[in-house]
Formats: C-alpha cells, structure tokens, sequence
C-alpha cells in the first residue's frame, strides 16, 4: 500500500470529522471566488459610477479573507494534529520513519485542500451569478449580469490557494520531529490542572471591560476621555482593553464563577451538574484563549455587519431628510413628463449670502405663504403664522452637538436685517442642496428684506425612487451651473445604495465566512475533548447514569462553549454599534437587532451539530 492510498484512506475513515473543516473551507473559497470573479465582471464594469468603487472593495475584502483563512487553516490544522498524535506513535512503533510518516500527512492535507479547492471554484462559478444578482440589487440597480468564467479569478484563487494549502500540510511534520513518542502516546491524558482563582485577575478584566464600554457609550464630542486620548486614538484604546478584559474574562471570571458554582452544592450535587462544571473547569485556561478569540471576531462580525445593515436600512430615510422634494432646482422650469408629478411649484425665494474672512454662507429667505402650502403639498402637520421681526428657522443638517440652536435669539444678517427666532425645525420644506439653512418670515417681512431674488422649481412625484429617467431628463435641460445646485432624491438615492448597498454585501458573505470558521473551531475543539473524555462517559453509564442524563450533561456542557462567547460578543458590539449610530445620529436598532437574531441563529445551527457529535463520540465506547 502507497502513503498516497493510505492517506486517501485516512480522509475516508475520518471524513465525518473533516466535515465541517471541508465544508467552511469551500465556503471560504466560495466567497473568495467569487469576489475575484465579481472584481472583474464586464457587468460591473459598465456601471462607471461604481466599477472603480466595486474594484477596489473587493480587492480590500479578498485580502482580508484570505488573511482570515490562514489564520482558520493553522488553527484547524493544529485540533486535527493534536488529534492524530496517538495514531502518529502507533505508525512509528510499528517502524515507520519519521520522514514516511510526514508525507503521509502532508498528502492528506494537500489532497483535502485540492478537493476543497475543486469544489470551491466549481461551486463558486455557478453561484457567481446568484451573488451577482444579489449584489446589483443592494447597490439599487437593474441590470442583470451574464453568468461567466473569468480566467484571472480562476488563477488568482488557484495559485493562492494551493500556496496556502503547502503551506499547511508542512505543519504535519512538526507533529513528527517535535514530539517524542511517548509524548504522543499520553497526548490525550495531558490535561490542565484546574486553575485557582485569581480575585485580582477577575476583578481587573471587569474593570477593562467596564472601562471599555463606558468609553464607548461616552459621547465622543464632549467626553473628556475622547478628548484626553483624541479622537483616534480613543477607539484603539477601547478595542486594546476589551481584549484585554475579554481574555481575562474567560480566564479569570469564569473560572471564579465556575469554582462559585462548584460550591453551591444545592445546585452542583443535583444530576450531573458537578461533573459538567469540573470538566470546564479542567481545561479552562486551554479554553480561555479559543473563547477569547471567538467572542472578538463574533463582536467584530456583528458591529460590522450591524453597523453597514443599520446604514443600509436607513438609506431611504437619510435623504428624505434632507430632500424632502423629489427634485428642485434653481432657474425656470423644463419640459419633462407629467404622468407622476403631484405638484410643481415654481417659488420666489431670496438668496442671503454673509462672507467672512474664512468662508461664506448661504441662507434662503422663503414667504410663509409659501411653506405653509409646501408644508401641506408635504403631508406636514399644522400651519405656521409669523408675526413680524420674526422668523422660523429650518436646518435639516442640524446637530445639538455642533450645530448652534438660535431659538429665542436674534438672527443677525449681514445685510443689517434681524428676525427674532421663533422655533429651529429639523424637517425642512426645501431640499438641502440647492436651498441650505432656510428662514421662514411672513409675506411683509419677505418683500421688505433687500436680497437677490432667486426662483426655484420644486417638483414631487409619485413613486419618486423610480424616477431615474425624469431625473436625466431634467438633468440634461440644465445650465451647468444650474446642474451643481440641482437636488434628485433618486439619484441621491441610488449613489447612496450603491455605496452602501455593496458594503452590506461585502459585509454580509465575510461575517458568514468569519461564523463559519468560528464554528467550526469550536467543533474541532469540543470533539477533541470529546474523545478524550470518551472513556469517563463510559464509566458513568456502566455506574447507571443513563443516555437522556448524559446527552443532558453534554448539551449543557457545550452550551456553555457555545454561549459564552456569543453574549460577550454580542455586548461587545452593542457599545460599539451604540458608539456607531452616536457618530452617525442614526436610529439602528431594529436592523442591529435583527442581525443579531440571523447571526445567533446560524450560530445554534453549529450548536446542534456539536451537542450530536459529541453526545455519538462519548457513546460510542457503550
């Protein structure tokens, strides 16, 4: 028998172990394909307001991925080692060479990358053209892609791939000349001692972590810890201490917890409780740093993903708030069609411009009679009168944090004029672009103020996000300068899409590759102690503890695994996803909330398949 045979033997009598190893491995290549493939599809190509745009993030999000896939191959690589040892000390006792036995595990490795490779680039063909799809109509477009084979991607992916794939099958001979056979014999017995409890440790990884999340909650504007570290500086430092105090979480408080819980007799005494908290406890510290890991890239994964899908979903609300017109411009009005227009007004605003050493500004004088129609044509409620000297003041762009509030002041221009500041709105009647900061004063006030009269055209219609082609219609009627000032709430609305519209793509397939890989970390890990503790189940039902108490026992066991790093991690991002909307002034709850839920539910997807391999693994001896 070859070492090639017997390698290719060794992959089929351990495929269900590999399994999601295999599986999280295509998935990855999958992504990575596709993205390669996306980066030069002739149909993205044509969308010359994006191309650039798309090239360049996919080419940033292939990198990041492929940085992520090391690191998962070597983490990977080093559970199945380490579960392989003892079969590793049989082939030498039997006279093996060293160097014999190293091929061996190389060509399995290599194989089961080549095979993962193969169906990679072949799944990841055919679902180009579904994730094309997918990708168009996030970024708002309506263009559907051919579904075709690019040659660069099918290179790029297959030359860095396989590097990668050697790469990792030379750790097999590290398992050969580091260890020596007895080592690898008693690889399995070489537990931990169950650590003690450190007060200090616990205490100071809550602090870090307390420290972390105040910072982050703390508006970053007027904090004073913003302001003593900068504003660049604050967010490294935050990210350095939750590390920190989320390694020492799981070194040190739970290991304080769990020993707490051990104590309790009322509850430890009760099933099986006991041996499930001293089997954590046993190989908490080997534990401590795998959590530690999985809780970050788990609050990174969801902050991320949180972040771009809370942008995404209040894509449509941002502009509206700012253009509440559908178009308006500055100048006479255009001939364009009238099927969808529900109203058309053509107003005599005044410009009011004040300059200063530094800058300039511009504010647009408007009638009362003419809001307060906008205001109904608008669905806005409760009509404004104004009485004389005074004005309302209308800022879409405010901020309380920044923006200064002149309700119950004078506002001095620089033509001499003052109006008394009855109210600042933040919902304004004319769009931001082309009108800016708007002032509203009765009709008296309106013809006595000296300034520039200006006429603008404000048109709303009917399905205004549908409307692209009015736009260019509109658009390509105008003076140049008159198409600087010119405001579309649907093409602001599809620059905006497409922006964020791939980020949430981009976004979405890495945090489902970054789950994928983190499962299956814990898997490799937990099955890896499971048939380490195969024997002590053993024991347990031959004493008269039976399956339902033990998959009792296992469930809860792995729960734990399983649980802990999520709700760190899901805290975690909570801050930071509160640090997110607080810079943004943007409500993102609810689209947070319902990425947590799709995350945590693949989540416990992993979870069931652990708790049924570990549970077949500790009954197989029975």
């Amino acid at each position: 028998m070859t070492l090639f045979s017997l390698a290719r033997k060794n992959i089929q009598r351990n495929l269900s172990n590999y399994f999601l190893y295999i599986a999280s491995m295509v998935f990855s290549i999958v992504i990575y394909f596709t993205f390669v493939t996306l980066k030069y599809n002739d149909d993205l190509a044509a969308l010359k307001q994006s191309a650039q745009q798309i090239k360049g993030l996919m080419s940033a999000s292939s990198v990041v991925l492929l940085f992520f896939i090391v690191i998962f191959m070597a983490y990977s690589n080093s559970f199945f080692m380490k579960k392989r040892k003892k079969e590793v000390a049989l082939y030498s006792l039997l006279g093996v060479r060293k160097q014999k036995i190293g091929l061996m595990l190389f060509f399995e490795n290599l194989v089961i990358g080549l095979v993962s490779l193969v169906f990679g680039i072949i799944l990841g063909f055919f679902m180009s053209q579904g994730l094309l799809m997918i990708l168009v109509r996030l970024m708002g477009y309506e263009v559907v892609g051919s579904l075709t084979f690019s040659m660069e991607a099918l290179i790029n992916t297959t030359g860095i791939f396989t590097l990668m794939f050697l790469f990792t099958s030379l750790q097999g001979y590290r398992v050969i000349y580091q260890f020596k056979l007895i080592d690898l014999f008693h690889a399995d017995k070489q537990g931990e001692q169950i650590p003690r409890v450190s007060l200090i440790a616990a205490l100071l990884g809550t602090v870090l972590i307390a420290f972390g999340y105040y910072t982050a909650a703390s508006d970053m504007f007027t904090s004073s810890i913003w302001k003593l570290f900068t504003f660049l500086g604050t967010p490294l430092l935050v990210i350095g201490v939750t590390i920190a105090g989320t390694y020492l979480l799981f070194h040190s408080v739970s290991v304080f917890v769990l020993t707490a819980l051990k104590k309790a007799t009322s509850w430890s005494w009760k099933g099986l409780n006991l041996i499930g908290v001293s089997q954590l406890l046993y190989r908490i510290r080997a534990n401590a740093k795998s959590l530690s890991i999985i809780a970050i890239l788990s609050a990174t994964t969801i902050t991320a993903g949180g972040g771009v899908f809370g942008m995404y979903y209040n894509a449509e609300a941002s502009v509206r708030q700012m253009l509440p017109n559908t178009f308006m411009w500055k100048g006479d009005t255009v001939e364009f069609p009238q099927q969808d227009v529900l109203y058309h007004e053509s107003l005599a605003v005044k410009n009011l411009r004040v300059d200063n050493d530094f800058a300039f500004f511009e504010y647009t004088l408007l009638k009362e009679t003419d809001y307060n129609r906008l205001a109904q044509l608008q669905g806005k409620d409760g009509e404004q009168h104004i009485a004389n000297g005074s004005t309302i003041l209308l800022d879409a762009a405010f901020d309380e944090r920044f923006s200064h509030d002149f309700t119950g002041e004078d506002f001095k221009l620089e033509n001499g004029d003052s109006f008394y500041v009855d109210k600042m709105l933040t919902e304004s009647v004319l769009n931001f672009i082309p009108a800016g900061t708007v002032l509203v004063v009765n009709d008296q006030e309106f013809a006595a103020t000296d300034a520039e009269a200006v006429t603008m055209q404000v048109v709303g219609m009917d399905k205004d996000l549908k409307q692209q082609d009015i736009s260019q219609i509109i658009y390509k009627q105008l003076s140049n300068e008159q198409q600087e000032n010119f405001s579309s709430v649907p093409q602001s609305y599809e620059d905006s899409l497409a922006t964020v519209g791939a980020l949430l793509f981009v976004g979405s397939f890495l945090g489902l590759v970054f789950l994928a890989a983190t499962g299956s970390i814990i898997y490799f890990k937990i099955l890896t102690e499971a048939e380490e503790d195969q024997a002590k189940y053993a024991i347990l039902n031959k004493i008269g503890v039976n399956s339902k108490q033990i998959l009792k026992t296992v469930a809860g066991q792995v729960a734990v695994i399983f649980s802990a790093p999520l709700i760190v991690g899901i805290m975690h991002s909570v801050f930071a996803l509160l640090a997110f909307s607080q810079l943004f002034n943007m409500n993102i709850t609810k689209p947070v909330i319902l990425w947590m839920v799709a995350y945590s539910a693949i989540y416990f997807i992993y979870y069931i398949f652990t708790v049924r391999a570990f549970y077949k693994i500790v009954r197989r001896e029975n």
